[in-house]
Formats: structure tokens, sequence, C-alpha cells
């Protein structure tokens, strides 16, 4: 099975171009444990991974939109409806693991990558 997410936007003054774009293999899938996150190193960007089923891995930007502190790998996961979501760790803003969408917070947006696992090893698109 594999997870595809939209690239998310960025947050207001981040400089993409300084990241290494494309399909970035990360890890095992089964080097994330189920429902918690991960913090990794992709293409010069920290990334959070969240596994959230056999085969299901989100990626969203590691820093939290409201503070800037690399903390989104600590963040609560949870869902609204059907919909699978990260709270920060730090003031508990809710998002959207699919698009970023700040649900707690309007204005908000935390970057969210495309994610997929190929024979066995998750992949982030950035």
């Amino acid at each position: 099975m594999t997870a595809t997410l939209e690239l998310g936007a960025l947050a207001a003054g981040s400089d993409f171009a300084a990241f290494e774009t494309g399909w970035h293999r990360v890890c095992a899938v089964e080097d994330l444990e189920p429902a918690w996150g991960e913090a990794a190193l992709v293409g010069g960007r920290q990334v959070a991974l969240f596994r959230t089923g056999p085969s299901e891995v989100f990626a969203v930007a590691h820093e939290d939109p409201a503070t800037g502190a690399h903390v989104m790998a600590r963040g609560i996961l949870g869902s609204r409806g059907a919909r699978p979501t990260i709270a920060s760790p730090l003031h508990k803003e809710v998002y959207d693991l699919e698009t970023g969408e700040c649900f707690s917070t309007p204005g908000l947006r935390l970057a969210a990558f495309g994610t997929r696992v190929t024979d066995g090893f998750v992949e982030v698109q950035l």
C-alpha cells in the first residue's frame, strides 16, 4: 500500500530552493514505530514522520509554524473525523497530516510532503 500526500504550502519566508527536491529514501517502514513520530533530515530539511498504519506514513515539517521550534515529531497524533491530525506539543494547535491545514488557528499551515512506501522503504517527496 502506498500513502500519497499533497505537498503543502510552505510557511512564509521559507527558502524552499535551499532543499534538494524530489523523492528521498529515508528509512525502512519497520524502523518507524506505529503512532509515534520520528524526526529525519531529508534533503537538507527537518521532517517529522508518522506511521499510522502498516504501510501508511505521513511527513510534515518538523518546525512548528506557531513558534519556529523543531518539535512536531513529538506531537500528539489524532483525527478529525476520518482525517489524521497532529497536535503541536507546545501550544496544541491541530494540523491535518495530509494537507497541513491548521484546524485550531486560522492562518497557520504546516508544510506536508508526499510519501510512499517502496520495497519496504519510506520515501518522502520535497
